[in-house]
């Protein structure tokens, strides 16, 4: 399975129900960046995506974006072959 990084909050609902999406997809590990817990963290996010919301979340090297982006790429079918791409 393809590694999923997610950049998050501890308290952002968002990042919950992306990683609830994710895990009902099978996917057992999500490497989370706390943002809010470490220097920097947000402006680091924001200069890689280009985004100041959280959860951003990136499947192998491709940004997918929030929860919005990743539900809406499930809704058309293009979740599931990401996952399992190589």
């Amino acid at each position: 399975m393809t590694d999923i990084r997610m950049y998050c909050t501890d308290f952002c609902p968002y990042c919950v129900r992306a990683e609830m999406l994710l895990k009902s997809k099978g996917v057992g590990e999500i490497t989370k960046i706390l943002v809010d817990s470490i220097p920097d963290g947000f402006k680091d996010m924001i200069a890689l995506t280009g985004r100041r919301t959280v959860p951003q979340i990136f499947i192998g090297d491709q940004h997918i974006g929030g929860y919005d982006d990743l539900a809406a790429l499930d809704r058309r079918g293009g979740l599931d072959p990401l996952l399992v791409a190589d």
